[in-house]
Parts: structure tokens; sequence; C-alpha cells
């Protein structure tokens, strides 16, 4: 039996996804999808490219409603700002609802350190105790049947991915972690903002967030986590003229020291096999070795991380990079293989038959 599902916020970026991959998923059957901008139209008018779909042309956008959405559906994905999805949360759960939200709201375990990050209270802070943090990579077990997933951000899973491994195994220094990447402006969501417009984005790379993103809250908790004492990291996001797509370049500091062509080569090996036991049961990740690099135009529309890294003898760091798409594996796509890993599903349903 197809499990029901709704996607509260499916106008975004981030909905607009999660539509295209739950029409198509071989498990699900959409039955609800929420707008307060586009209540009463169908998915096809709001989204003509899902046009070809049966279940587009009949399933029409609603106001959120939590007891309706109750009724109708098993499993709610919250596509919502953060301080907003919260709002919604609260009574879905209480109503026997499973949720996955893609905000930030339940990502942080600290009301003090959600409220330096984000400059307002938590809405809901009795739920963060029962939150799974839903990078499947590393939290797979306990995303079976978890009640409230909170879904990693873009940046966050192009750091923390290459990284926890690396921290687990001991084989880099906890500390002097700098983590540079780059991100397409559909990152910043669907807004109308001066800086987002295209003739402000378009030939022109910029940084911003600094020196404190929002993300670094959820990244230094899962690596402090990982290392089992306190992480900071230096992070600098970049916005580029691309509609999608996050390269991240991490520089870190091996635990023990190279200085000959040996000990390169010894190092070499203990990462390459420090990934590949890690990740060896996890699809969507694709490990690079020899001359490739990741590229994220390898990644744009799949759910797939691309990871690779190089020693630097003259500097005795471990460069590491990363590539995904910051709308599936970022957010939707990652999502929905929660979703599947919650509901016992394989965990490649409908992420690689519909976006490869």
């Amino acid at each position: 039996m197809k499990k029901k599902v709704a996607i509260v916020g499916a106008s975004g970026y981030s909905g607009e996804e999660l539509v295209r991959l739950l029409l198509h998923h071989p498990h699900v059957e959409l039955a609800a999808v929420t707008s307060r901008q586009c209540a009463g139209q169908t998915v096809a008018q709001v989204f003509p490219k899902f046009a070809h779909h049966p279940g587009a042309k009949t399933l029409r956008f609603t106001e959120p409603n939590a007891e309706l959405l109750a009724k109708q559906t098993e499993i709610i994905f919250l596509a919502l700002p953060h301080g907003v999805a919260a709002e919604y949360a609260v009574p879905l759960l209480q109503l026997g609802c499973q949720v996955i939200d893609l905000s930030a709201d339940f990502r942080v375990k600290s009301v003090a350190v959600y409220k330096e990050f984000y400059a307002h209270d938590h809405p809901a802070p009795e739920l963060l105790g029962t939150a799974v943090y839903g990078l499947p990579e590393i939290y797979r077990a306990h995303l079976i049947n978890a009640s409230l997933v909170a879904s990693p951000g873009c940046y966050p899973t192009g750091i923390l991915l290459p990284t926890i491994p690396l921290v687990r195994d001991g084989l880099i220094k906890p500390t002097g972690i700098i983590a540079n990447s780059l991100s397409g402006v559909s990152g910043a969501g669907r807004t109308v903002k001066l800086d987002y417009l295209f003739v402000e984005c378009n030939e022109s790379v910029r940084p911003y967030g600094l020196p404190k993103h929002r993300h670094l809250s959820e990244i230094e908790q899962e690596l402090s986590l990982a290392a089992r004492t306190a992480v900071t990291i230096q992070f600098t996001p970049h916005l580029i003229p691309v509609n999608r797509g996050i390269l991240t370049t991490l520089y870190l500091a091996p635990a023990n020291h190279f200085s000959n062509a040996a000990e390169l080569n010894e190092l070499n090996e203990k990462v390459s096999t420090c990934y590949k036991t890690f990740y060896a049961d996890s699809p969507f990740v694709r490990l690079l070795e020899d001359e490739a690099l990741p590229d994220t135009k390898n990644v744009i529309g799949t759910n797939f991380i691309e990871i690779a890294w190089r020693l630097d003898a003259r500097t005795g760091r471990l460069i590491v990079i990363s590539a995904l798409d910051n709308i599936v594996k970022g957010a939707s796509g990652q999502a929905v293989q929660s979703f599947n890993i919650l509901c016992g599903l394989p965990e490649t349903a409908g992420l690689i038959s519909s976006v490869s």
C-alpha cells in the first residue's frame, strides 16, 4: 500500500523538488500540497513541467490546515521558512503524523545556540530532544520509525559528509578546520530580494553570511558530537551565478604529520580506507579517486554527493572537496531519502529512476 503524504509549503524551490520526486515515487501517493499564494490552482497550473503526470492535473493546492492534513495523510513534509515550520510541526505531531522538516527549526539541539544563530526564542523547545537529524549516512538507524526528522541544510551536508568519517577515525585534528563553499542562487530560496535579482547575481561572485553563517550552528554541533569535543570551524559561503549546486573545499590538518612520500602514501591509503569503509552501504556517496575531482555538473538533478581528496606535502594539509545539488541532496532529495528509511523502504526508492 502506498504511503499518503503531504507537502506544506510546496510552492518554493524545495517544495517544487519534493513535488517532482513524490509524484514519481513508486511507494507514495501525494495526497495534499499547500500554499497560501497558490491555493485553488492545480499542481499542473503552478508547475507546468509536471502537467504530463495524471496526478498533477487533479491535485490542487490548498491552505495549510493541520487537522485536515492529518486526516488526509500519514507523513508530512514541511518546506517552510525557519520559525514557521515549528508552528505546523507541533499540531501535526500531536495529531499522530510523522513530520519531515526541511527548515532549520529542529536541527539544533540547544535552545541557547538556536537563539544565538536565529535571533529569536525557539518556538517548540520541547521537541528538540525528539528530533532526529536527517543525515541518512550518519543517522540511518535513528531514522527508522522516527516521528520528527530535521533534514539538514545544504552547506552542512557538503561539509559534514566529507568530514565526520575523518574526525571519527582520528585521521584529522578537530581544530583549524576551514570550509569554503560556492553555492548557486537557488540556495536563497524563491524570494524576491535585490541581492538575488539576475542583474545583481549574473557575472558576479561574492561572499556572504560572514563571519557567522546560520548553518554553522548545526555544522559545529555535529562535528562536536563526532569528535567528542567542542569544535569550531571557519566557514565562508559564496554566491555564484549558477542556478543550483554547491562546491565545498575543506582544509584539514592531519592528526599525524607527514614529511616524506612514504608517510604521504600511508595517510592517503588510510583516508581512502576510512571513506570506503564508512560509506560502503551509502548508495548516494560517490567517492572519486585517481585524477577525478568533484564537479557540480555531475550531480545536478541527483541525490548524489561527490567527494575527493588530496594531500598537500607543501602545507601538510589534507584538502577535501565535495559537490552536491543544494535542492536535491541538500534539501528535498535527502528528505525523501530519510522518508524511505523511516518507512522501511529501499533507500534509493524514487531517487534513482526519477533523477538519473
